[in-house]
């Protein structure tokens, strides 16, 4: 189920409704690039801890409940969670006119340092560096954070690179590169013209 999101008064919002449904998992998202509320809720509480964060991050509005089957483990979750907000994203997004396309952000967090650099490109590709001290965090596989980028990157149509430039705290390396995400989509998505950011006239 899908749906864009429209103002009352003024034409379409950047925003996107969108739930999926696998035998796996439920996931139920509501975009605004825009701003608004957030409200995360995945059944992983450091996971919805690093939602909050992204969305908080890049100027989102964004309600997001997930029901997977964590009686497995969270990778179906994540995974699927990463491909409904990267649609939605996406969806958002439009046509991609007027936007300022690329961002990247550094962030520190503590003693780890990350970085964040993408393109709005309609051409996904994810490059991920960030090795893990420890292989969990609170009740989330830190090997999860590559699974997430992955799924919303592909389905955000998103050139992604990320790197840990230093760290050795699990916690604190993937919340730097959750929140320079975020950073990074919000100077990415700000609109800066009227048409597309390309040479090809198209993204």
């Amino acid at each position: 189920m899908e749906n864009r999101i429209y103002r009352a008064s003024d034409g379409p919002l950047r925003a996107y409704s969108i739930e999926r449904r696998t035998k796996e998992t439920q996931v139920r998202a509501e975009l605004c690039l825009d701003g608004g509320e957030v409200r995360v809720s995945t059944g992983i509480g450091f996971f919805d801890h690093m939602l909050t964060a992204l969305a908080f991050y890049a100027g989102w509005g964004l309600t997001l409940e997930a029901h997977g089957d964590l009686e497995v483990d969270g990778h179906h979750t994540v995974e699927d969670t990463g491909i409904v907000l990267g649609q939605a994203f996406s969806r958002a997004l439009g046509e991609r006119k007027g936007i300022h396309r690329f961002g990247s952000a550094y962030i520190p967090m503590d003693e780890a340092l990350c970085f964040t650099a993408l393109d709005l490109s309609n051409r996904p590709y994810l490059v991920f560096d960030a090795q893990m001290p420890q292989p969990m965090i609170g009740d989330y596989d830190a090997c999860l954070t590559a699974e997430f980028m992955r799924a919303f990157a592909f389905n955000g149509g998103i050139t992604l690179h990320q790197k840990c430039c230093c760290g050795s705290n699990a916690h604190h390396i993937t919340e730097a590169i959750f929140k320079s995400l975020g950073a990074a989509i919000k100077e990415a998505s700000t609109i800066t013209g009227t048409g597309v950011t390309s040479t090809k006239g198209v993204l």
